[in-house]
């Protein structure tokens, strides 16, 4: 498992805006290699019907250290909620089949591609693959799902040599940081 350095640049309650500025922090990027992963801590049967229903080979394990239901033992998901449900490289053009499937679930959507332009403002050259992420939190605050929220967090990853690049970005789309970078498990 690796990690990147990630900031948060964005908190609201509107998931559209959120979207169109993922969609100017991509317009940055090189995309050349995009692809989407997907979390979620899933607590109700609905929002497992829904998952599963658009994500039916998701990887899963049930949430607590007392507990151990997972996709790995061939565990009915159903038996073991709540349940955290991880499913990576999917295509970019499934993002909005997940955010409705989501709902109010807490869930993160992360953009995974080829890298961050050159930052020449602060002194970096392009950025690698490495540390070039893109993150939404729908009903979180924080990278972990820890808890339901009635906003989303917007995050950008960046390695943590290149810190200064997060609130370039940020300036980039007419934001600013806010909170401290944090490192972010993959």
């Amino acid at each position: 498992m690796s990690n990147s350095y990630a900031q948060a640049v964005l908190r609201t309650t509107d998931l559209a805006e959120t979207l169109r500025v993922v969609g100017r922090l991509l317009d940055l990027a090189d995309t050349t290699q995009l692809e989407v992963d997907f979390e979620a801590r899933v607590r109700t049967p609905g929002e497992l019907e829904r998952l599963s229903g658009l994500i039916p080979d998701a990887e899963w394990w049930s949430c607590g250290a007392d507990r151990h239901g997972s996709s790995d033992n061939g565990d009915a998901p159903s038996e073991w909620l709540p349940i955290f449900l991880r499913s990576w490289c999917m295509a970019p053009e499934s993002v909005e089949e997940l955010v409705a499937a989501a709902g109010d679930t807490p869930a993160m959507i992360r953009w995974d591609f080829s890298g961050w332009p050159e930052a020449p403002e602060v002194c970096l050259g392009r950025g690698g693959p490495r540390g070039a992420y893109v993150t939404v939190c729908l009903n979180a605050r924080d990278l972990d799902l820890q808890g339901p929220a009635p906003d989303h967090t917007l995050y950008v990853h960046v390695k943590q040599i290149e810190a200064e690049r997060a609130p370039w970005l940020a300036a980039q789309v007419g934001l600013r940081v806010i909170g401290e970078l944090e490192m972010a498990p993959l």
